[in-house]
Order: structure tokens, then sequence, then C-alpha cells
């Protein structure tokens, strides 16, 4: 698998010219949280745990920088409940 990049309110993993995998967050002006709103994986990388990594990337990026997350998209909120370990940037608001 490629490795992950880190972009403005992104990070991804390129190949070919292309994104392959992708997850977004914006922070909430009003909480400073950051909001993970989209993820994405391509047929090419399913199941390689891509988007697992794509999130933890996120999750160890906002323990360094002390930030809380509110996971909205929906496979972001489903490996919140998976990875218990992630509590400790999990928004309570």
């Amino acid at each position: 698998m490629e490795s992950i990049e880190q972009g403005e309110g992104r990070f991804y993993i390129a190949g070919d010219g292309k994104d392959l995998a992708e997850i977004t967050y914006r922070t909430d002006e009003a909480t400073g949280n950051w909001v993970i709103d989209h993820t994405f994986v391509s047929e090419d990388l399913r199941g390689q745990g891509a988007g697992e990594k794509l999130v933890r990337a996120v999750v160890d990026k906002a323990r360094a920088e002390q930030v809380k997350i509110v996971p909205q998209c929906p496979y972001a909120a489903h490996q919140f409940k998976k990875h218990e370990e992630y509590g400790d940037v999990l928004s309570s608001s």
C-alpha cells in the first residue's frame, strides 16, 4: 500500500497520479473540534485497511495537537465505536 500523505484538512493515499483513498475533516468554528466529514477508499485499496489507517492518522494528529474529533461520516463513526482507544479524542459535544 502507498504511504499516507497529509494535505490541508485531509489525509490521503495517492498512486498513479490520483487519490486512491482520502479522509477529510474541517474545524468547527464554535468548538475548535475537528469534524471528520468524508472518507473514500477506491476499489483498488478496499479490504486492505486503508480507511482504518486514514482514521488513525487523523486521531494521531488530533492527539498531537490536543484537539477533539466529531466523527460525522458513517465510516469514521464506526471506527470510533470499534476502537475504544480513540475515546481520548472523541468529542462529547
